[in-house]
């Protein structure tokens, strides 16, 4: 697990060692903006003391840009550049790898998602205090958005191991996290059983709970499927590559 960690740390790093911890994190904020105040209205024409839009808007940006952005990078940088085969012929442990990078990706993950608190804490709390808000939908829904967090960075990643090219890997992602959160929205369209999987595995409709407060084992026992299932084949395919 050290070696992990020390892979975890030089990733991390190497966000902020170049402008894209930056432009993703500022970006992040102006459009989680824009969306949180314009949106249909936005926060004011809510006409009570919630923070539901922003638990509709933050994993949708996440998933749709911020994690693609992100995790493209991971594996299919070290593909290109040939650090790869470098990196799997050292003594470290291919579970090592992957944990490490996507421990790494978590990290610049939980900032975007850390720094917003500055919404509810400085809307109601210092200096606007625009009233009292009731905090249990607030921790839920950000219990909602960091397991929503670590499925799509575990989907980014797994595409990002299966792929050399890192144009190849956002697109790929985005299409993947895009079908995960807008399959609910067309659930009901679709007949039978295929409406009812389609609903099931929709991160839109598994979000619906920790927007209102509820926390439903059911919803976090998926996740965490999700992101164990997706750990374990990018480390199948990093196994593979060794190997072949």
């Amino acid at each position: 697990m050290s070696t992990a960690l020390v892979i975890a740390k030089r990733e991390f790093k190497s966000y902020f060692d170049s402008p894209l911890a930056y432009v993703v994190i500022c970006l992040s904020f102006l459009g989680l903006g824009l969306m949180f105040f314009n949106y249909r209205g936005g926060f004011w024409q809510m006409n009570r003391a919630t923070m539901q839009p922003l638990f509709e808007n933050l994993p949708a940006g996440l998933g749709l840009l911020v994690i693609p952005v992100v995790t493209m990078r991971l594996m299919a940088e070290e593909k290109s550049s040939g650090t790869l085969e470098m990196l799997i012929t050292l003594p470290v442990k291919d579970s090592d790898v992957i944990l490490g990078k996507y421990i790494g990706a978590m990290g610049l993950i939980l900032t975007v998602v850390v720094a917003s608190l500055a919404y509810p804490l400085t809307m109601f709390g210092y200096p606007w205090n625009l009233g009292p808000i009731d905090m249990g939908p607030v921790w839920s829904g950000y219990l909602g958005v960091v397991l929503f967090s670590f499925a799509a960075v575990a989907v980014g990643l797994l595409v990002s191991s299966l792929t050399e090219s890192q144009a190849v890997s956002f697109f790929i992602t985005f299409i993947v996290l895009a079908g995960f959160w807008f399959s609910g929205s067309v659930a009901d369209k679709a007949p039978g059983l295929v409406g009812d999987v389609l609903h099931y595995v929709s991160f839109q409709s598994r979000m619906g709970g920790f927007m209102r407060g509820l926390i439903d084992t059911r919803d976090i026992v998926f996740f965490l499927s999700v992101t164990v299932l997706a750990l374990m084949v990018s480390f199948r395919a990093l196994e593979r590559r060794r190997w072949a």
